[in-house]
């Protein structure tokens, strides 16, 4: 054997042997991740990356938990660095898509949102994050409801994008369309007391005041700090002329936002 293929043979298993502690490094990350003890998962994730320069799923992973940190920058940053990496990771502009939108820079959240469509078109959860960025856009609710459309086509029982899409067709004065989201949300998870507050919104833009204090009032089962549940059954209340009721939901509506 050559000095020269012992050195190359002796460089190949070194290389080896930092990719399987790089591997070993991220799922120790993982782990602590599991665990939602993030700053030693980042630690972890680092190290993989030390040992492994180019490796796009620690970096990844390690943006996941700056993001459940709240250290969005960061997380952008390494999302984007996992992006250079590995360009066809849908997974990775979904998410850099989110800290951007949570960042407030809606033109880039898209941008993200639309390639982890273009490269995964069954992405349910890009079609509802772009719909909730375009809902926020002045004239973009027709967009917005058609991206929604397309998430529950896509996963029927995806709970967000029905009330988000409720949302929509209530902010374009629809209230059927919205109350028929709303009881899907209602048959999909029965315990979400949003959901009743939202549809006995839309009976009440109706003039439906009894169907609307029903709603309220089981949300307020639901959730009995509902400050805004309380409030709207007030004004159900009074729009039925029970100044009793209406003023006692007032007074309770007030002191739970005096608690928060």
């Amino acid at each position: 054997m050559t000095r020269r293929f012992a050195v190359l043979i002796a460089l190949t298993l070194l290389l080896a042997g930092c990719g399987d502690n790089a591997g070993n490094e991220f799922n120790k990350g993982r782990g602590f991740a599991e665990r939602e003890d993030w700053d030693t998962a980042i630690a972890s994730y680092s190290e993989a990356i030390r040992l492994k320069p180019d490796y796009a799923d620690a970096f990844f992973a390690r943006g996941g938990a700056y993001g459940k940190k709240g250290e969005v920058d960061k997380a952008i940053q390494d999302w984007t660095e996992a992006i250079r990496l590995k360009p066809d990771d849908a997974k990775a502009y979904y998410y850099r898509g989110a800290g951007y939108q949570i960042k407030g820079k809606s033109d880039q959240a898209i941008k993200d949102f639309s390639e982890a469509i273009r490269l995964k078109p069954g992405y349910a959860d890009a079609f509802l994050l772009r719909g909730a960025e375009y809902s926020v856009i002045p004239g973009e609710l027709d967009q917005a409801i058609k991206d929604y459309t397309e998430a529950i086509r896509l996963k029927p029982d995806l709970a967000n994008a029905y009330i988000n899409r409720g949302n929509a067709y209530d902010e374009k004065g629809e209230s059927d369309a919205a109350i028929k989201d709303y009881e899907a949300v209602i048959r999909l998870t029965p315990d979400d007391a949003s959901a009743y507050t939202r549809r006995g919104y839309a009976y009440q833009k109706k003039g439906k005041y009894d169907m609307a204090i029903k709603d309220y009032s089981e949300a307020i089962r639901l959730k009995p700090d509902d400050a805004d549940a309380f409030f709207e059954r007030g004004i159900a209340y009074e729009k039925q002329g029970d100044k009793a009721k209406a003023d006692a939901d007032f007074a309770k509506s007030d002191a739970l936002n005096a608690k928060k």
